[in-house]
């Protein structure tokens, strides 16, 4: 039984509704015991997050092909949860504190670790009750947690154990040093942004008398960092470079710490930059640090001027003079740092080799340093520029554990869906650098390690095993430092299926069946999962990897609150409803091609769900309801045939581009088959004839609609399934996938596109001539197929009622001006004496084609113009592309009703 429905469709007043239905009833994983298992999992959002635009797309990717699947009667479980989000959940309790006046040191870790739970369990659930807003059928009841206990326990056993197999080691390294968190952090979280700065050239004169081949007593450095000059520890010339072959192995001087240290062959020194000469500081630059190694400085060795604040602390060899301890690195709330008394103590000495402009007139200027755009290293959390630092920290043998991704990715066992981005994977895979995994924060998963009094690290699970280890009376000191978070989620496939325990859940839905990311996490997560995966568990952690692109503004500029360009999704949700949100999202997700966010095409959706809606409220006014039945129903109708047969094509279309992760095609498969096919032809096709058979095909499509559907609109589509019939046990998260149990009848199929391309081509003719859409004209078929004689004859009601012809004689049409359609093979002469003044409408459509042809001629030559497409904005260039194309086939459209008129 039918339940009426209102008038208007309203998203917000069945979504909270559905949603809370759904997981209260336990729909989102329903008892399939013997199904065959389909299994995701979520990229787990930081626990401070809130939803953006680009989870909006990440999820609603994943909840299409889940609900796809369960459909499918699959045991569909989808694996939800947050990350606990190391580095930015400690931010964000810290500037709560900060905001009391309060701060972390002031506690003990204990303590402070408290207050961030205290804080999760408060303020922590925020994006995933958002997630709930966009409809995401995630299994809620075993929401998972990266702190959670089961989860850290298999966290300390993965450190322990790769330690025991020497993957995890301890190492003396140059590490990306955040100041302003005093941690370090991954080369992934390190952005480069151009910045102005200046490039200094100084002198550092040789020892003992040395010169140069050209006779000089000194070398000429030059740098964008004079501050590291304080913990220089060798000049660099290149081994073939004839100017400095003398003075290889020399020594040379530093002229501020009068540090005295060799200059080395070494082929990072250019010939063709500067000088020629390259000063190291092994210690704070990562190439200086590989150059230092080749010229034999072991890392204990290597020599450090800052403290963890970027700060210049005394360097082992105490050399640096004590007006520069304690300065900052740079200059600070306008006081000068060690950069800028560097300088000044070097221009005093007389070691600073000034750089040299002409003004207008040609006159010589001084500067102390020639100004430079610098790709700078910022923090990506912490916003400062990045200081190589050396630290003793853990690391990751990650060229070992790549091994096995690569070859699983070559020899197809994981596909990489764009293939386009396995070229990526494999330049970074093959060129990976050990992973440092050390953190130095309180919130997280404190590593399993401790020192005896010479620092020798004991690993293990416990304390009681290190102490073991470490012996009967030996003071063990644990290790303060905690894991990098992405090191927890590379368990995430698998640690939230109970691993490491054999559970059954684990047995049964491990290795996954896909993973949907964004390409930006590719080697932040899904490398990482990758290599734990099958390190751990002997298996990839899924077949096929889906890398999906970002959601740009309108422009295609990235989004960025700094621009100003943030699309909020939960605002157009509000605006539009979660379902056309989704269906945008779905539509505009081409394998990895960026999305250009467009309101009026979110708007455009909501208003295909209201032709849907409006749809159903017409089947119910006319008796038409749910189906009883899987199969299509019989049929005897050229109408009705027809219509099963478009369900079946929609059906197998959408089967093979969700086969092939086509999200865009899928989506847009479904819409023409709603739009087109069903609201607009078989609706107005099946118009006063609701007989039974009718009544019970229109039925039957209408919910193979609403199935097809639902996985990318299900707020409206339950909605509509359960006002279509009285099935409290059967809704439609859980319904069945199609299966008509049915052929296209290609007779039928025939009959049908034969009227449909008939009124198409005279209403499209009507429209270009000015002739009113209602307007009832006569048409004459001199010689018709035997198809359009058929239906002619056998639907001549619906030809007068949809395509405004009656009569339609099978002879030869008068003379005199008249328009020509065509529908197959056919074709129809419409006279159009006394119906529209012939000489008045081909002066109109001439003055029209007049128009839009300078319009073209205008912008092809715009377009043609090298400086145009070069210099204009890029939107410029695009809306003059856009315009053109218009006018173009404006020009092709007008010549065409001209064509008719004769």
């Amino acid at each position: 039984m039918t339940t009426e429905l209102s008038k208007t469709f309203d998203p917000a007043d069945i979504e909270q509704r559905w949603y809370a239905h759904w997981e209260e009833n336990g729909l989102f994983r329903p008892e399939r015991k013997g199904a065959e298992p389909f299994t995701i999992v979520n990229p787990p959002p930081n626990v401070t997050g809130s939803l953006h635009i680009g989870h909006a797309l990440d999820n609603t990717l994943q909840d299409v092909v889940i609900r796809y699947e369960r459909l499918r009667g699959k045991d569909a479980l989808w694996v939800v949860g947050t990350d606990h989000a190391g580095i930015a959940t400690q931010m964000v309790v810290e500037r709560q504190m900060e905001a009391k006046q309060d701060k972390r040191t002031n506690y003990s870790r204990e303590d402070f670790v408290g207050k961030v739970w205290e804080w999760k369990e408060e303020s922590g659930g925020t994006i995933t009750r958002q997630l709930r807003r966009l409809g995401c059928s995630m299994d809620w009841s075993r929401e998972q947690f990266t702190m959670d206990e089961h989860f850290s326990n298999a966290v300390l056993k993965t450190f322990v154990d790769l330690h025991k197999e020497g993957l995890i080691y301890r190492d003396k390294r140059l590490v990306n040093w955040d100041v302003k968190l005093k941690t370090a952090i991954s080369d992934l979280e390190v952005e480069t942004v151009d910045v102005k700065g200046a490039f200094w050239h100084f002198r550092y004169p040789l020892a003992d008398g040395v010169t140069t081949s050209e006779g000089k007593d000194y070398l000429v450095v030059a740098t964008t960092r004079p501050e590291t000059m304080l913990a220089d520890m060798a000049v660099a010339v290149h081994p073939d470079d004839e100017r400095y072959k003398s003075v290889v192995g020399k020594d040379i001087l530093q002229p501020i710490t009068g540090r005295r240290f060799k200059v080395v062959a070494d082929e990072h020194a250019d010939p063709e930059l500067g000088s020629g000469c390259v000063k190291i500081t092994p210690g704070h630059d990562f190439n200086d640090f590989d150059v230092g190694k080749r010229a034999g400085f072991a890392a204990a060795e290597m020599l450090n001027m800052l403290d963890a604040e970027g700060n210049v602390c005394q360097t082992a060899d105490g050399l640096v003079p004590d007006e520069f301890i304690g300065l900052h690195r740079f200059k600070r709330d306008g006081v000068d740092g060690a950069r800028e008394l560097v300088v000044a103590r070097m221009k005093e000495l007389g070691f600073l080799i000034p750089h040299v402009t002409k003004d207008k007139e040609g006159n010589e200027q001084e500067h102390d340093a020639e100004p430079r755009t610098i790709a700078t290293p910022f923090g990506d959390r912490g916003g400062v520029v990045i200081e190589p630092w050396l630290t003793d920290q853990w690391y990751v043998d990650a060229e070992t554990l790549a091994k096995a991704p690569i070859q699983a990715v070559k020899d197809g066992t994981i596909e990489i869906v764009p293939k386009s981005w396995e070229k990526t994977f494999f330049n970074w895979m093959e060129n990976i650098q050990p992973w440092c995994v050390s953190r130095q924060l309180w919130w997280g998963h404190r590593i399993p390690a401790w020192y005896d009094e010479d620092s020798n690290p004991y690993v293990a699970m416990t304390e009681e095993e290190a102490q073991t280890q470490a012996g009967e009376g030996v003071a063990l000191t644990r290790d303060d430092d905690v894991l990098d978070t992405w090191f927890s989620s590379a368990l995430w496939p698998f640690a939230t299926l109970g691993w490491p325990d054999n559970t059954e859940l684990f047995d049964k839905h491990y290795p996954n069946d896909l993973l949907i990311s964004g390409f930006d996490i590719l080697f932040f997560w899904d490398a990482r999962m990758m290599m734990q995966g099958m390190h751990l568990t002997g298996k990839a952690p899924w077949p096929r990897l889906y890398l999906h692109g970002l959601v740009r503004a309108a422009d295609g500029a990235k989004m960025s609150k700094s621009k100003g360009n943030v699309v909020d999704p939960l605002g157009l949700i509000d605006r539009y409803g979660a379902d056309a949100l989704r269906f945008f999202m779905s539509a505009m997700e081409s394998q990895g091609r960026d999305i250009k966010m467009d309101e009026r095409r979110v708007e455009g959706y909501r208003n295909f769900a209201t032709k849907l809606w409006n749809a159903t409220r017409f089947c119910q006014s006319n008796g038409i309801g749910a189906s009883t039945s899987i199969a299509a129903p019989a049929a005897t109708q050229a109408v009705n045939k027809w219509i099963i047969g478009e369900v079946v094509e929609t059906k197998n279309a959408l089967e093979q581009a969700m086969a092939d992760l086509r999200f865009d095609a899928a989506a847009n498969t479904i819409y023409h088959f709603v739009w087109d096919r069903f609201c607009d032809w078989y609706i107005e096709l099946i118009k006063g004839n609701f007989d039974e058979e009718t009544k019970a095909v229109a039925g039957w499509a209408l919910d193979q609609i609403l199935v097809m559907l639902h996985p990318f609109m299900p707020f409206i589509t339950e909605e509509l399934w359960s006002k279509q019939g009285d099935r409290p046990d059967y809704p439609l998260i859980t319904a069945k996938w199609p299966d008509p149990q049915a052929e296209v009848d290609a007779s039928a199929k025939a009959e049908i596109d034969w009227l449909i391309a008939l009124t198409s081509a005279v209403r499209t003719a009507k429209n270009e001539l000015g002739i009113a859409p209602g307007a009832k004209l006569e048409a004459y078929c001199p010689a018709p197929s035997a198809l359009g004689r058929k239906v002619v004859e056998e639907n001549a009601a619906a030809i007068e009622r949809l395509a405004r012809l009656t009569p339609v004689r099978f002879e030869e049409a008068p003379g005199g001006a008249a328009m020509q359609v065509a529908a197959g093979d056919d074709a129809f002469i419409v006279p159009l004496e006394g119906v529209i003044d012939i000489e008045a409408e081909k002066a109109r459509l001439s003055k029209a084609m007049e128009a839009s042809t300078k319009e073209a001629k205008s912008l092809e030559g715009r377009l043609n113009n090298a400086n145009f497409v070069e210099r204009a904005k890029p939107e410029a260039v695009e809306k003059a592309r856009a315009d053109f194309a218009h006018h173009t086939a404006e020009i092709e459209r007008l010549k065409a009703a001209l064509a008719r008129l004769g």
